[in-house]
């Protein structure tokens, strides 16, 4: 009992110490991972060789992978590249303008990580507003607010998704079929509600429209050879993605190949390109799923799932709806990479009691995706976004986050649940 109580509270201490932001939360997490290790070891609930297996290294393999590949991406300027060239054939309307940029970062994050994509096209979005006159912030909340969305629909679109689909054991065709329609009807309500909300600033005329027609898209590509040979490899992973369950490879392996295959092509500054990884994140990561691990061994989460296996066994539909919106809320408050690897083995401990567990990932997935919306913390991408607007003349508050991500983050959900309730049945 004493394993439960100490372990829950070295857990509590960390995420609250995360929230606050008062630290690094990569430090902050690596804290808490030594203090749940030591303690284990003291109190002999959790020993190094569990630490170790607790991590899931299939998400970190991933992770690193495609990090690799858009670091290699952005190098050559192709992301500038879409960013120019199709805010020019906006011609200079915001909404359009909002359209367009919105769709290539849904369609960007679909396929790479949403916060890798929101680093590369956010600033070239804010360049492109100064030229126009025009305020950067229903472009960097919307792309944000998109991405988030977008990224549900795959395996590989977002965090989250990716630590559902290592623990699961879920295919990158699994999460198209199921999530992908969910995710395209969300995403049409999701940009009229944003124009809804924006309608003032929208409204206001674009200046200096000649100025945009100016800029050459193609002097954004700085190494075409080496743009082509990344994108043959990235169709290819991506292709491998589809058929990875055929061919027995895991997505962390495909990424990795990938990425060998990509330095192996362009043969690039490799301490450039490792400079660009987010060491911190996959870091981050690790240190949580020790954390994690420890609360899971000390026995406190299987309390939990303990606690909610009646409802699971007596009405699963009710339980998944529950598990969306209680997922949602609480990945608003708390960002949502944490809380997922919290509930991963909470879900995993309720296929022992004879649950049948598989509709609740996709409620996972859907919650902690679309629940990012709500606040300013709720995703990394959220936060980057913020922190991109303080460049500029009027930074995003978190009361105008609210005002715009909250009425997002229900209405999706809104039209999650009721999708997911009419096709509960394939779930």
């Amino acid at each position: 009992m004493a394993a439960i109580y100490i372990s829950g509270f070295i857990f509590v201490v960390t995420f609250i110490a995360i929230l606050r932001e008062r630290m690094d939360r990569t430090t902050v997490a690596m804290a808490g991972a030594a203090a749940m290790l030591i303690t284990g070891l003291a109190l002999g609930f959790y020993s190094q060789e569990a630490a170790l297996a607790s991590i899931d290294f299939n998400t970190l393999g991933l992770l690193l992978g495609m990090m690799v590949l858009v670091g290699m991406l952005s190098e050559t300027g192709f992301f500038q590249y879409l960013a120019i060239f199709t805010a020019k054939r906006s011609k200079g309307q915001q909404w359009r303008l909002l359209v367009i940029l919105g769709a290539i970062t849904t369609v960007l994050s679909m396929f790479l990580d949403n916060v890798t994509t929101l680093v590369l096209i956010a600033p070239v979005s804010i360049l492109i507003a100064e030229i126009l006159g025009i305020s950067p912030i229903p472009f960097l909340i919307s792309q944000a607010l998109l991405s988030n969305t977008g990224g549900v629909a795959t395996l590989v679109g977002d965090p989250p998704n990716i630590l559902i689909g290592s623990a699961a054991n879920l295919t990158f065709n699994d999460f198209l079929v199921r999530l992908a329609p969910i995710v395209a009807v969300a995403w049409v309500v999701a940009i009229f509600l944003i124009r809804f909300l924006f309608r003032t600033e929208l409204a206001k005329k674009s200046r200096n429209i000649a100025a945009l027609e100016h800029l050459d898209e193609k002097e954004a590509i700085h190494n075409p050879g080496a743009l082509k040979r990344i994108l043959i490899v990235l169709g290819g992973v991506i292709l491998l993605f589809f058929l990875h369950s055929a061919i027995h490879l895991s997505p962390a392996t495909i990424a990795l190949l990938g990425a060998a295959a990509a330095l192996l092509w362009v043969q690039p500054d490799v301490e450039k390109v490792l400079d660009g990884v987010e060491w911190s994140v996959l870091l981050f990561f690790g240190a949580l799923f020790v954390l994690v691990g420890g609360v899971e061994a000390s026995g406190l989460l299987g309390g939990m799932a303990s606690s909610v296996t009646g409802l699971a066994e007596s009405n699963l539909l009710l339980s998944g709806l529950v598990l969306i919106w209680g997922s949602a809320v609480l990945s608003a408050v708390i960002d949502n990479i944490p809380f997922t690897i919290v509930m991963i083995p909470v879900i995993q401990s309720l296929s022992t009691q004879g649950v049948d567990i598989t509709p609740l990932w996709w409620a996972l997935a859907l919650g902690a995706g679309f629940g990012a919306n709500g606040t300013p913390i709720g995703s990394t991408a959220n936060v980057i976004a913020v922190k991109l607007s303080e460049r500029t003349r009027n930074p995003i508050t978190t009361r105008l986050w609210l005002r715009t991500g909250l009425p997002v983050m229900v209405a999706v959900l809104v039209v999650a649940s009721l999708l997911y309730a009419l096709t509960f049945q394939f779930m």
